[in-house]
């Protein structure tokens, strides 16, 4: 079943936060990253519409969307996968550091807000495969999107879309190989497909690479009846620099 999580109606200026340590200069501040390290680590960039890849100003699309766009309509990322960020995420994905989560989805929050994509209708995590989940006891997209979908009024769902097929990490495979490791590997809950019909769904996930597993994933949702795919990345990988 979708679940609507309402949004807090508490006014910001009551909401008190006690002090904490910055993840980044471990300075006392208000927030996980205090807003220095914002301001110097988390500038602007100008990105692909399609896979929020940096491009040139007056660009709209890099040239790898324009010959061979990929299954989403869209891409919101943070901030690019780099200094201090990799590092945070690394943590937050593998070393439970869940206390990362509230920043992590306040930023990202922040670039969907900065940008005129429609707004969804349905939020949905990429999802880890029962064995992985097992081993890591929680998925970092799901504590992403839940904050997302009540910070956007959406609903969320975490069952719906399915991992039915473990594979090797994607991080240690070279590029040319991601889109072959992740065929296959999802599917949407057989029992709740007529949830999907008509939906504009934004697919949550923390760090995007080469985009294979989100196209591989938006493509299931779409043959399932999804009206719409856009992604939302706490990062993305930059491109290389001789790409």
């Amino acid at each position: 079943m979708n679940f609507r999580i309402a949004a807090p109606t508490l006014p910001k200026a009551l909401r008190w936060r006690p002090p904490s340590l910055c993840a980044v200069c471990h300075d006392w501040g208000r927030q996980r990253v205090c807003d220095p390290c914002l301001l110097r680590f988390a500038p602007a960039i100008r990105r692909c519409r399609r896979c929020a890849l940096a491009v040139p100003p007056g660009v709209t699309a890099c040239g790898r969307c324009v010959t061979a766009p990929p299954a989403f309509e869209r891409t919101l990322a943070a901030f690019d996968y780099a200094y201090p960020w990799d590092g945070l995420l690394v943590r937050f994905k593998f070393a439970a550091a869940l206390d990362l989560a509230p920043l992590l989805a306040a930023r990202l929050d922040d670039a969907i807000a900065a940008n005129d994509a429609p707004s969804p209708s349905l939020v949905l995590p990429v999802p880890l495969g029962p064995q992985r989940l097992r081993e890591r006891g929680y998925n970092q997209a799901w504590e992403l999107a839940r904050r997302l979908a009540t910070r956007r009024g959406c609903a969320a769902n975490a069952r719906l879309l399915l991992r039915v097929r473990d594979a090797p990490h994607q991080i240690a495979l070279p590029a040319a190989e991601r889109a072959a490791n992740v065929r296959g590997a999802f599917a949407v809950e057989p029992l709740r497909r007529g949830d999907l019909d008509g939906q504009c769904v934004a697919l949550v996930d923390d760090v995007m690479t080469t985009g294979a597993t989100a196209d591989e994933a938006a493509r299931v949702l779409l043959q399932a009846g999804a009206a719409s795919v856009q992604v939302w990345v706490a990062a993305r990988t930059p491109a290389p620099r001789d790409a």
